[in-house]
């Protein structure tokens, strides 16, 4: 799966095979099929628990966004622009003005806070939504890039900067959480370069993540946004000095890429390898040999499925007529964490078998601990699968490179030994046109200026002078 056309390939086929979503006739924009909607009904779960517990409600916002809503934030709109969907007309009239597809919802939301917010004891505003949003994409790849998809945005107005960025960092505090708790993706965390950053915002950070063709996928972002929107849409507030002061606002999200992002780091040859904690069925039963002949085996397999459920494990018992060697390869497509047999030799020993889905032995459990070792078992592979993902990263992460020669030299060696260039950290002066010169050359982007990097680098790598970043280089999606 290293050449990039044979890993698409495969990444399309995996999710197509594992029934996770449909192309629609509308390009970019897919269908949901159950189990890609219940992955991600198990990401929003864990989002949405820690939301509540920082204090954050959820609410909706309308879809449709006048365009002179955009005019008011110059930055905002020269972002936006390019991929903006537009309805001109409505029941047989054109209108007067057109409406956006929301691309996100900044505006539409400046809008409502300018009357929502008067006083400081209407804040802080802590808000989030749960939605669709547009983006009129070039390139399309299902979960990952598309024209529609989902996710949440949150949008919250403080009193002064100080407690803005204490929300915009606590929330990729959040993100990093359930990525690498939740999805088993270890991901470096950051400040984007003003390049990168989002349309209008003052500072942008992210959580970026290396599939396992060694490109980036920013898993989430936050934003400071300062005053520009509250200045762009007049949201103003009383300060306890009877004064009027603009608010201090932000923005972050995270969305349905994330499905995307777990099928590109754990997936292998034979499907998808999902983590326990999001797996739609975490634990397959399924009868072997002569089994119909045989009562007490559906009997215990009954009893084992009623025991999981009532500790809330999802469970699915596979009696269908299809052969067990078919069963085994549908459900591993699908990648299911656990796989339990029991066939009448197994009943006759008081044991079960227990394939693990990254593993390549079975294991023969005793029928009285099943359900313990199963518990333990999924606790496990969680564990297994993140350090598997921090070891490929590790191995991925190059801190060897210090100029644009070594980093194409570094490309053409990967290249020649059908390698993946991964990313490299390199030093950066903070010129917009050395950074660019690294795109146009390698195509390699700046990912973030990473918090805690593993090394420091002092000089730029496109012009050789002193940097004063140092920042993660890879090719993204």
């Amino acid at each position: 799966m290293k050449n990039e056309n044979e890993f698409t390939k495969w990444y399309i086929d995996t999710i197509q095979k594992a029934d996770l979503m449909d192309y629609t006739p509308v390009r970019g924009c897919i269908a949901f099929k159950p189990d890609g909607f219940e992955i991600w009904e198990h990401i929003q779960a864990e989002m949405d628990r820690r939301f509540k517990e920082t204090g954050h409600r959820n609410a909706y916002f309308p879809m449709l966004i006048p365009e002179s809503f955009f005019q008011k934030e110059k930055d905002h709109i020269e972002g936006f622009s390019p991929e903006l969907p537009w309805v001109t007309e409505a029941a047989g009239e054109k209108l007067e003005e057109r409406l956006a597809l929301r691309p996100t919802s900044e505006t539409m939301i400046g809008h409502l806070y300018s009357d929502w917010i008067k006083s400081y004891r209407d804040l802080p505003v802590l808000i989030n939504q749960w939605a669709n949003v547009f983006r009129w994409e070039k390139k399309t790849l299902p979960f990952i890039r598309t024209s529609e998809f989902l996710w949440q945005e949150g949008h919250t107005a403080h009193v002064d900067e100080e407690e803005a960025r204490e929300e915009t960092m606590q929330m990729l505090g959040i993100y990093k959480e359930v990525v690498e708790e939740v999805l088993a993706i270890p991901v470096y965390d950051g400040q984007k370069t003003p390049s990168e950053r989002f349309a209008g915002a003052v500072d942008t950070y992210s959580i970026e993540a290396m599939m396992q063709d060694g490109k980036a996928v920013q898993a989430g972002t936050s934003h400071y946004l300062g005053t520009k929107f509250a200045e762009a849409f007049d949201i103003k507030y009383l300060n306890k000095q009877n004064t009027h002061e603009f608010v201090h606002t932000t923005s972050w999200g995270t969305s349905t890429r994330l499905i995307g992002s777990v099928i590109m780091v754990h997936g292998d040859e034979q499907g998808l390898v999902l983590p326990p904690r999001i797996a739609p069925t975490q634990v397959v039963l399924i009868p072997v040999g002569p089994w119909k002949k045989n009562p007490e085996i559906i009997e215990k397999l009954d009893e084992v499925f009623a025991q999981l459920k009532a500790k809330g494990i999802r469970v699915r018992l596979d009696d269908s007529d299809q052969s067990p060697g078919f069963k085994f390869n549908e459900w591993e497509l699908k990648g299911v964490p656990v796989r339990i047999e029991l066939g009448p030799r197994d009943l006759e020993k008081n044991q079960a078998l227990l394939k693990a889905r990254d593993e390549d032995e079975k294991v023969a459990v005793d029928l009285a601990e099943i359900v313990g070792k199963i518990e333990e078992e999924l606790e496990t592979m969680q564990k297994r699968l993140f350090d598997k993902a921090v070891a490929f990263r590790e191995k991925h992460s190059h801190t060897h490179v210090d100029t644009l020669a070594q980093l194409e030299q570094h490309i053409e060696a990967s290249d020649k030994n059908d390698e993946i260039p991964g990313w490299v950290l390199a030093g950066w002066c903070g010129d917009d046109d050395c950074e660019e010169n690294v795109k146009n050359e390698t195509k390699f982007t700046t990912r973030n200026i990473p918090f805690n990097p593993p090394a420091t680098k002092s000089t730029c790598i496109n012009c050789g002078k002193e940097a004063k970043h140092t920042v993660w280089f890879g090719r993204a999606y």
